[in-house]
């Protein structure tokens, strides 16, 4: 089905991404890529339906075969009925007016009858979830959502292969057990699926096949149980509870499922949990009162009351489409309430402008490209330090080493990976070192080395006195960095404290279409 001969490839002005890489897969496997970031798994990807060398242009030497095709003289769009393609970043290839018509496109352009692309997007639909979006427009969708979108757009056609760059990295637990299901049901098809993805414990179950992809080269290849026998922690993976769990207690196989470690857990299952000690007289960073927004004749919140104590590590946490985004879109004025109000520092943000309150607050988006617009990584960085007059040179170089952007600072911001451009996004905004730091998925699509950087950042941030505040749908991450979570559902706070205490109560984890951290199922800390 795919055949890698000799193949390497160095982006144009950039250094070699991929040397010498010899790699067969046959028709059915489900093959998982991991590895560090950067490693080259993107790279693998965008070989397999021609974007290298027809669109990324560089030096390409070696062969990929697909379905007996050389990539290298089939131009993407004959390609395109063998290799269904879904990128990190959703935007990137959502173009139509309405969800329906995005999965619709596809199938059109490959001539099918009208009843059969009907069955097809009731039956994707149906599989992802998604039957209420049908007639939003992608473009009104959380991020999440759009993502469910962009593969539902590929999961439809049913090509020869599904190829999907960091599937889960926006979706939320139950979304993410959706899509991984989805997959399985699809191989069973027959369809080969190669999944490039950091949270292995998505999709660790299902791939038959787990390939470690570092520095350009394959470092590991095999059977998931026999790679993971192997240090796989120096290539900076995020090991599921389960394998860290096996490895504690000396299995000579790792465990690839909670529900196949939970029969080991039994002896040390947590405690009920006890609710930390809370001191209601902290000064407050962020208030928000019956916080009311319409968004395109829809609530997207719906009498929010939360506040935010200085110093604190918050995180929001909810199924994709809560409202989590949009909320943290009133902290720098970038909203205003449509209903209620919201206090930043005791300033009233319907009076703010929103120059004022970037002096108070740095959030940095889910979609770095909403954000990045400057010709240079360096002048980037230095936007906010500039203008505000907050100029730290000595700051400056921990965030450049923190963020590994040495190598990237005079090359374009847009030019960069996802996980790149994530990463500037970041530094851009801590560079000008706000007192309250918003993050939207701030480990979407890196790896478990940059999760340990940052979770120590906010740590020693937290030190000083900033308040950060952190919309992810990695629980994982959440609990062992905040001390405090607010759970949204329907654009409405359901309960905020210790994340202990809120996965322990099964109603509210239901109520939110959340899913326990396998840690906490687990009893690891």
């Amino acid at each position: 089905m795919i055949e890698f001969k000799d193949f390497s490839f160095s982006y144009e002005g950039g250094n070699e991404a991929i040397s010498g890489v010899n790699l067969r897969v046959e028709a059915g496997e489900f093959v998982l890529l991991c590895g560090p970031s950067g490693g080259g798994k993107s790279t693998i990807l965008r070989a397999l339906n021609g974007l290298i060398p027809h669109y990324f242009r560089g030096k390409m030497s070696g062969k990929v075969i697909v379905g007996g095709l050389d990539t290298s003289s089939h131009p993407v769009h004959e390609l395109f009925s063998r290799v269904g393609m879904v990128f990190q970043n959703p935007d990137a290839q959502l173009f139509a007016g309405t969800v329906e018509r995005e999965l619709a496109f596809g199938l059109e352009s490959l001539g099918l009858p009208r009843r059969e692309i009907a069955e097809r997007i009731a039956w994707g639909a149906e599989v992802l979830r998604i039957k209420h979006l049908l007639d939003r427009s992608p473009r009104s969708l959380s991020g999440g959502e759009k993502q469910l979108v962009a593969i539902g757009a590929m999961l439809v056609l049913k090509p020869m292969v599904l190829a999907l760059d960091e599937p889960f990295a926006h979706l939320d637990p139950m979304g993410a057990r959706r899509v991984a299901e989805a997959l399985r049901e699809v191989n069973k098809l027959g369809i080969t699926v190669i999944v490039a993805e950091h949270r292995l414990r998505c999709v660790l179950p299902y791939v038959t096949r787990m390939i470690m992809v570092a520095e350009g080269k394959i470092r590991l290849d095999g059977p998931p149980r026999q790679v993971l026998r192997e240090p796989v922690e120096e290539f900076g993976l995020n090991l599921p509870a389960s394998v860290r769990l096996s490895r504690e207690i000396g299995l000579p196989e790792a465990l690839l499922s909670v529900e196949e470690a939970l029969p080991y857990a039994k002896a040390s299952s947590p405690h009920p949990p006890i609710a930390p000690e809370t001191d209601d007289s902290s000064p407050k960073a962020i208030e928000c009162r019956g916080l009311a927004q319409v968004l395109g004749g829809r609530k997207v919140l719906d009498g929010v009351s939360i506040e935010v104590k200085k110093g604190e590590i918050l995180a929001i946490v909810g199924a994709n489409g809560a409202g989590k985004t949009t909320l943290i879109k009133h902290f720098n004025g970038l909203l205003k309430p449509f209903a209620g109000t919201v206090e930043v520092l005791g300033i009233d943000t319907r009076k703010a402008k929103v120059s004022e309150l970037a002096t108070k607050v740095g959030i940095a988006f889910q979609n770095p490209e909403e954000q990045l617009f400057t010709s240079s990584v360096r002048e980037e960085i230095l936007v906010g330090p500039k203008f505000l007059k907050r100029m730290d040179e000595g700051w400056l170089g921990e965030l450049e080493e923190l963020f590994n952007l040495r190598g990237l600072l005079e090359k374009p911001p847009l030019s960069l990976s996802e996980g790149e451009k994530r990463r500037v996004a970041f530094a851009s905004v801590l560079a000008s070192k706000p007192e309250i730091i918003v993050m939207d998925e701030p480990t979407a699509g890196q790896d478990e080395l940059f999760r340990r950087r940052l979770a120590e950042l906010l740590r020693a941030l937290k030190e000083k006195g900033h308040t950060a505040i952190l919309v992810t749908h990695d629980l994982e991450f959440a609990q062992s960095v905040a001390e405090e979570w607010a759970i949204m559902a329907g654009g409405r706070i359901l309960a905020k404290g210790h994340p202990k205490l809120i996965m322990a109560d099964k109603g509210l984890m239901e109520a939110s279409s959340l899913l326990p951290t396998d840690s906490f199922l687990l009893g690891l800390t």
